[in-house]
């Protein structure tokens, strides 16, 4: 028989929980601000947890709060977060006083698992500062220029191959799975120097491992989910998002690579190379550049050009094929007049200097932007100007995270008319910059992503050659207009990309 002491415990412990979560809840009334009122215990997560909503979608309810407001609240589960919505506070958050706000919140921990808890992007502090001008030197234009052949091999390679597929399987293209094989080929020989053929051999490793590494739906999601609740969870109960398996081709991979290179004494321009060179140098900040660094930070890189690369790349390809007739016919006739000039043998810097592939590239970042919402963690308390006029100034303090809606700015009429609308004249011949506050897809100020340049150059590429020899075209499964798969975090389509690959008339333009 229950005691009523224990009854009366259960009971107060009931009330207690009940307490804190309904004051946790008032945070931002009790201080003024407006904000997405959420719902315990997953705050404003609750719609994207129950897949009622994209995350996207989520964002924009919090950036729709008060129009008129400099900055609202909103709640990442039980956590108080502050969403930034004048652009003279986001330049000043990420850029103007980066200090104050220097990291991003990170979920996981690296010694449980290394892969994605070591990364430059979960990295604080000095460690980060130290990383980060490591690797930069991977990415800058002349290394770029370096790596253009073995992309434009890739490029080639990728049109042959759909020249070869019989017409029937051209019809119904999942451009998803076309398009991460082509990734895969391209960091495989530009970051590892290892030369493989997915399209033609869709089995091997490094293709395979990918997609399982970049897999966050069903349990991965879950994970994801629990880790932003409670992200001690992880440590506790050792919750890891890369299997052991994944974990050890990489690291395998990586430590082969070095090997070779140490053993025959070649080197190449890219990351793997800068950290080898990096061996026994004084650091100030870092631990020694051992195969678990080095794999942690390729493999970061792997991870955004494999899956979020090709996934712009799907999203740019759905565009062209929905504005078959207005926007594809235009970039083709651009295609066509390079190839003329060049001969057929098209350079670095005739496609850098393509306006109007510029043009569709970054109205594709602005349309359908991947990375719904960019993060700062507070370091050093300080003062934000009051939410609304006649309010009261508000204390950042260290510990909060604040973020910057990207989704959301990249879909305002007040900065962009008609913003449902793919228009890529927005961008024709306008240079946008990495600390634009109005075009955020890669991130803002010194926290941008660093392999930005190599995801352009690997998308302009591809999108030149297949569009040379290929017409783009909706078919009976094409999402029109696209709607974004609920069951995931990631930018999908729902029911995937599908389009009809269509060889070019001879004489078309």
């Amino acid at each position: 028989m229950v005691s009523w002491s224990a009854i009366l415990l259960a009971a107060t412990a009931l009330y207690l929980v009940y307490a804190w979560l309904k004051r946790r809840m008032a945070y931002f009334e009790e201080r003024g601000i407006p904000y997405l009122r959420g719902v315990p215990p997953f705050g404003n997560m609750l719609d994207t947890f129950i897949r009622r909503k994209h995350f996207n979608d989520v964002v924009q309810d919090m950036y729709n709060v008060n129009p008129e407001a400099r900055y609202v609240g909103a709640f990442d589960f039980m956590r108080p977060v502050i969403v930034l919505r004048d652009l003279e506070l986001i330049k000043d958050v990420t850029i103007k006083h980066f200090d104050n706000c220097p990291d991003h919140k990170s979920f996981f921990d690296d010694t449980v698992d290394p892969l994605f808890g070591g990364n430059l992007f979960n990295m604080a502090g000095d460690r980060w500062r130290e990383a980060r001008s490591m690797l930069s030197p991977a990415f800058t234009s002349s290394k770029m220029k370096q790596m253009f052949e073995l992309i434009l091999s890739c490029s080639k390679n990728f049109a042959a191959h759909l020249e070869s597929l019989p017409a029937s399987q051209r019809k119904m293209v999942s451009t998803k799975d076309l398009f991460t094989k082509y990734t895969c080929d391209c960091i495989a020989t530009s970051a590892f120097g290892v030369s493989v053929d997915s399209l033609k051999c869709p089995d091997n490793e490094f293709y395979r491992y990918g997609r399982e590494a970049t897999n966050f739906e069903g349990l991965m999601m879950l994970k994801f989910f629990l880790v932003r609740a409670v992200p001690k969870l992880m440590k506790i109960f050792h919750i890891r998002f890369i299997s052991d398996q994944i974990r050890d081709f990489f690291t395998t991979l990586v430590q082969s690579t070095v090997e070779a290179r140490d053993t025959k004494g070649f080197s190449r321009p890219d990351m793997i190379q800068l950290m080898m060179d990096s061996r026994g140098k004084q650091l100030k900040h870092l631990a020694a550049i051992d195969t678990t660094y080095m794999t942690s930070q390729a493999f970061i890189f792997f991870f955004g050009g494999f899956d979020t690369t090709s996934t712009q790349m799907c999203i740019i390809a759905h565009e062209l094929a929905i504005n078959e007739d207005t926007v594809q016919k235009r970039l083709q006739e651009e295609i066509d007049q390079v190839l003329e000039s060049t001969n057929g043998e098209p350079t670095y810097e005739a496609i850098n200097a393509m306006a109007y592939l510029d043009a569709v590239f970054n109205e594709s970042m602005r349309r359908h932007t991947q990375v719904g919402f960019l993060d700062r963690l507070c370091r050093r308390s300080f003062e934000l100007p009051p939410a609304l006029p006649g309010g009261k100034p508000f204390l950042v303090e260290p510990g909060m995270n604040i973020w910057v809606p990207t989704s959301a700015i990249h879909r305002d009429p007040k900065y962009y008319p008609d913003p449902e609308r793919f228009d890529p004249d927005r961008y024709y011949e306008k240079k946008v910059t990495i600390n634009d506050t109005l075009n955020l897809g890669f991130g803002i100020g010194p926290r941008s992503c660093i392999g930005n340049r190599f995801a352009i150059l690997e998308t302009k590429i591809l999108l030149f050659f297949l569009l040379a020899k290929f017409t783009l075209k909706a078919n009976e499964k094409t999402s029109s207009p696209m709607r974004y798969d609920k069951k995931t975090f990631a930018l999908k389509a729902e029911g995937g990309f599908w389009l009809h690959i269509e060889p070019r008339k001879l004489g078309a333009s």
